[in-house]
């Protein structure tokens, strides 16, 4: 029981799905029930995808589903339903690219229940023929012409007369559309339908059912159906015109201008809700366009059609026999089985006048037994002995049978003959000739057929194969293949040898930072001791000239913001290299770094040793001196020292 509840639960609800999608379109707020109507349903044909399918592609499903040899009364049940909608999506499918295919499943459960919820609302699970195919031969793709004519046909008889009850079913079946998309009130079936359609006409020929039908306007009832059809022909056009209520600059689909405003033109979502501006009104006039001409278009056409140059437009529509296209009866002309040897003859015989294969007869029997040839001049001597006897005595029906009797066995006799003798082609009967024609064209236009799907199909492969990606056609190519892997292991290769030079940069920028404030300290100490040397010295007050003044004041600045405020310490080089940024290729800025700093750093260690030899000459001079002094005489040697400097 839930599982039941369960299913009629989604069976409601695949029910409600189409109706539900077509309520959220807002199609309610147009004006026009016309237009209303019109939309509602060009909304369900596209949702069932019955725009894909052609009326003659339609006629093809009906033929192979053995609908044109059923009653139009006939009843299908739901199942048979199914299975020819079913073959009608699977079908188009077929015909469509791999690129725009359907989903056929939910195709066919959403036509199938808007067929169910339109033709059998009371839940009665049987549907006739004739309204499968008013249903679908109305909602399908195509020109309306095309439709209008296979209505015709299926509403007419042998001579090509209207029967008017059957249109008065059709108007019936058909206009069961509008009704079950709410749009009853306005398009339901009433007795007057059909007197506004043909109101005195008591032959209707196809010509005047197209006219009709097709006319401006059409007859009340189905005023929504070439609507329709014109609403699929606007769906894409263009019109480079600005809205009038809306401003928009352009508009899609119909265009609609004023007959008594100036330049008053509303876009069709406008003017199907009814919007006015200005001192336009809904009453007004509108004249509805389908295309869009130029302005100087407009005024060449005019200018030929006053001069005559404009040729008398054709008629709307190519004009129809009136009489029906009787089928060709080709029993006598293709033979009900595949002859399989050009020399078999089909011996046929009459049987109440009409013609009925029968057996093959071998060449060599028919032509060797006597019977066949003493039975015939037995009945030619009876037609002779008749023909003598009155002319009265061959009105009788038994006459006129032994005479088409004796006239088939002749015709036999003659096919037999034919296949026998070895007679040029030329001399063939008409029957095997038009046979043999008929195969042949067959057979090429088979081979035609082969060859052009074989077509297609290398086509189709050629563009899958164009369209796969690029990493599938590199491993088809093995040397594309390694010089992709080479080029990707170089750049692995450059970038660690990128970060490693960033590295080193880094522990070069800190050791410089620590070689500064070595160096500073160093300054410092010296800077100390000489001016703890010149307190004992009096005669020494000038400090000891020379590189270390020099250095000290070319390091007077302390590095306290990083590695690249120590740069100005170093010189114009290693300043340059570090502050041009990427003006500079980073490798090479790393490598003029790298030297600058080296050439700093041995020019450091001189400096410091040159520092340390000073340093120990002036301690070895101080050492002296006080000696000296020990000795005796200091003053006398300084003085002398001193004063006697050139005597060195």
């Amino acid at each position: 029981m839930i599982e039941e509840s369960g299913k009629r639960r989604r069976t409601m609800a695949e029910k409600r799905q189409l109706f539900m999608e077509m309520r959220a379109q807002n199609f309610d707020v147009i004006r026009l029930s016309t237009y209303r109507t019109a939309c509602k349903l060009r909304f369900v044909q596209k949702r069932c995808n019955l725009h894909l399918v052609d009326i003659w592609n339609m006629i093809e499903a009906f033929r192979d589903n053995g609908l044109n040899t059923l009653d139009h009364s006939t009843e299908l049940n739901v199942s048979r339903l199914e299975t020819i909608i079913s073959s009608i999506y699977y079908q188009l499918n077929k015909r469509l690219p791999s690129s725009h295919q359907i989903s056929v499943e939910q195709s066919i459960s959403l036509l199938l229940n808007f067929i169910l919820a339109a033709y059998d609302s009371e839940g009665h699970g049987k549907l006739t023929v004739f309204s499968v195919k008013a249903m679908l031969a109305t909602m399908c793709g195509g020109k309306i012409l095309d439709k209008l004519r296979y209505i015709f046909s299926q509403i007419s008889d042998s001579n090509g007369l209207l029967v008017f009850p059957k249109f008065e079913q059709f108007l019936r079946e058909v206009l069961k559309l509008p009704t079950a998309v709410f749009e009853g009130p306005s398009f339901g079936y009433t007795e007057h339908s059909l007197r506004t359609c043909f109101p005195q006409q008591k032959k209707v020929m196809l010509n005047m059912f197209l006219d009709t039908l097709m006319a401006d306007p059409p007859p009340q009832c189905l005023v929504w159906l070439p609507l329709m059809h014109r609403l699929a022909h606007v769906e894409n056009v263009f019109h480079p015109v600005e809205c009038s209520y809306c401003h928009c600059e352009s508009m899609m689909g119909f265009r609609y201008r004023c007959q008594q405003c100036h330049n008053y033109q509303l876009c069709q979502n406008c003017f199907w809700r009814g919007h006015a501006s200005g001192p336009h009104s809904n009453q007004h006039q509108m004249k509805e366009h389908s295309s869009w001409k130029s302005p100087a278009k407009k005024l060449t056409h005019a200018i030929s059609r006053s001069l005559g140059c404009v040729p008398s437009r054709d008629p709307p529509r190519p004009l129809f026999p009136e009489q029906p296209e009787r089928p060709l009866d080709l029993a006598h002309i293709v033979p009900p089985r595949p002859v399989a040897n050009m020399n078999e003859a089909l011996v046929t015989h009459v049987s109440s006048g009409a013609p009925t294969p029968t057996k093959r007869c071998q060449p060599s029997s028919s032509s060797s037994s006597p019977e066949p040839c003493r039975e015939e001049h037995a009945l030619i001597a009876t037609f002779v002995r008749h023909l003598r006897s009155g002319a009265r005595a061959l009105d009788s029906p038994g006459r006129l049978d032994e005479e088409h009797r004796l006239i088939a066995r002749y015709a036999a006799r003659l096919a037999a003959e034919a296949g026998n003798a070895p007679r040029p082609p030329a001399d063939l009967p008409f029957s095997f000739d038009a046979n043999k024609q008929q195969r042949q064209l067959i057979a090429e236009l088979e081979n035609k057929n082969r060859e052009i799907l074989q077509e297609i199909q290398r086509l189709r492969l050629e563009h899958e194969q164009a369209s796969q990606p690029t990493p599938e056609k590199a491993q088809q190519n093995p040397t594309l293949l390694a010089e992709l892997r080479l080029l990707r292991q170089r750049k692995d290769e450059l970038e660690q040898r990128m970060s490693a030079l960033q590295e080193s940069r880094r522990e070069l920028m800190v050791q410089l930072e620590g070689l500064m404030k070595l160096l500073k300290e160093e300054e410092q100490k010296q800077a100390a001791q000489a001016a703890g040397s010149a307190q004992p010295s009096p005669t020494h007050g000038r400090p000891p000239a020379g590189p270390v003044l020099q250095r000290s004041a070319s390091a007077g600045s302390t590095p306290t913001h990083g590695a690249q405020d120590a740069l100005p310490g170093l010189g114009g080089d290693v300043h340059e290299a570090f502050t041009q940024g990427t003006r500079r290729n980073l490798r090479n800025d790393l490598l003029v770094a790298a030297d600058s700093i080296t050439n700093t750093m041995s020019s450091l260690v001189k400096e410091l040793h040159s520092a340390e030899e000073e340093d120990e000459e002036e301690t070895e001079k101080l050492q002296n001196g006080k000696d000296r002094g020990a000795g005796g005489c200091p003053w006398v040697q300084v003085e002398e020292q001193v004063d006697v400097p050139g005597c060195r």
